[in-house]
């Protein structure tokens, strides 16, 4: 699909600026994944027996987080501190020289001090810095990964961990298998009077509204996708495209890949599918803004990129009392 360069119109210069992808929480990053290193097991037990290391235990998607005057960090431990059984995964090195593991096991350890509380990513991605955002999303997505991955989808035989956690072998047939990514699309689409299009499932809570989404078919361009999903979901037809940034979503293992777009002037007319969407609406500035202002609108949370899409939209962050 060959898709047209947006015109120079009110608000596409400011929205198809590059974004800061610092303001997406589960984009970011202070440790090197050092992938070079994954196979090099005298080096990896090397680095495990380390005074430095540090070490993340994980157990369900959940691990241990302290409330500190500085913030919300994760807790981790020496290597010696930490569980000695279940499944270790290398996550990297600082530029300190300072190696990371995540160690996943069935569940948290049972003594730590009394601080320390167990939270999921959802709960404080937006809260953690920029190392320890990117240590709990790369933890998450494999510790879920080796859980649904035991078996070989060649022969059907178990498989075994591989390359510090980010393979798993066949013991059988030896085929090498790898992390699942999905990418998704998520997309802010506007009209010729600059109001952009907002949906709501049924199972959401009552108010919330937010950005369409879907996912990447076989055989499909990211462009596609959009114009598809968009058409599918509220029967709206997309004429532009244009990609913003991207941000690892790992409910279960997506990459969701964020758009901005314009919709056909002749095809704006909304009809909803009924089953991905209950609702979908045109929203101005103003209307969203006097919804937040009065309680009836809650807009996508602070951990999620179709945030930073309405904000890009919206011209400024969203009014402080709306943000949850």
């Amino acid at each position: 699909m060959s898709l047209p360069q947006p015109p120079i119109e009110r608000g596409w210069t400011e929205l198809s600026t590059a974004p800061d992808t610092k303001q997406l929480a589960l984009a970011r990053a202070g440790v090197d994944r050092a992938a070079h290193h994954r196979f090099d097991e005298p080096w990896l037990a090397a680095a495990w027996s380390h005074p430095t290391t540090k070490v993340l235990p994980i157990a369900g998607g959940e691990v241990f987080v302290v409330d500190t005057e500085l913030g919300t960090e994760l807790v981790l431990l020496p290597s010696f501190e930490a569980p000695q059984t279940g499944d270790r995964y290398f996550l990297g090195t600082d530029e300190e020289g300072t190696s990371y593991f995540a160690m996943a096991g069935s569940s948290l350890p049972g003594r730590l001090d009394g601080d320390a509380r167990p939270a999921g990513l959802r709960e404080v991605g937006a809260l953690l810095s920029d190392r320890d955002a990117g240590l709990l999303v790369h933890a998450v997505a494999l510790e879920h990964w080796h859980r649904l991955h035991s078996f070989c989808s060649r022969c059907g035989q178990p498989t075994e961990k591989a390359g510090a956690g980010h393979v798993r072998r066949c013991t059988s047939c030896a085929a090498e298998h790898y992390p699942r990514t999905d990418p998704a699309v998520i997309m802010l689409i506007t009209d010729e009077q600059d109001r952009c299009l907002l949906g709501r499932q049924a199972i959401w809570p009552e108010g919330r509204w937010s950005t369409l989404a879907g996912f990447v078919e076989p055989g499909e361009s990211i462009e596609q996708a959009v114009a598809r999903e968009v058409l599918e979901e509220a029967g709206v037809k997309v004429a532009e495209v244009s990609y913003v940034a991207s941000q690892p979503w790992p409910f279960p293992s997506s990459l969701m890949l964020g758009f901005l777009g314009r919709a056909d002037p002749a095809g704006t007319t909304i009809t909803v599918d009924g089953e991905e969407l209950a609702e979908a609406r045109w929203i101005s500035r103003d209307e969203l803004r006097a919804g937040m202002g009065a309680g009836e609108i809650l807009p996508p949370s602070g951990i999620s990129i179709a945030r930073h899409l309405v904000e890009l939209w919206y011209g400024e962050p969203l009014p402080s009392a709306a943000r949850w």
